[in-house]
């Protein structure tokens, strides 16, 4: 990225929701661009003093709308990994 005061936390086999309170509490960390599993693109730009990240493009567009039975799950899902009581 060639971007000064940037970190990236990449893992493996674990959900990033799980870390991101974790992150967001420690003192250093101004922004969180994303936490996800999904494919991302960073958006940079340059100027005289240097690069910077301006957004992070998360996934692609959604495939439908979420009906009922969906929701049910993604909450189920989400009870699962400890996200959401």
């Amino acid at each position: 990225m060639a971007a000064g005061h940037v970190f990236v936390l990449i893992v493996r086999n674990a959900y990033p929701i799980n870390l991101l309170r974790a992150v967001q509490n420690t003192p250093e960390v101004c922004s969180i661009f994303c936490a996800t599993a999904n494919p991302v693109e960073v958006v940079i730009a340059k100027t005289d003093q240097g690069h910077g990240v301006l957004g992070v493009i998360d996934g692609s567009p959604p495939k439908g709308v979420e009906g009922s039975r969906e929701t049910a799950e993604r909450k189920e899902f989400l009870r699962k990994i400890g996200y959401k009581r």
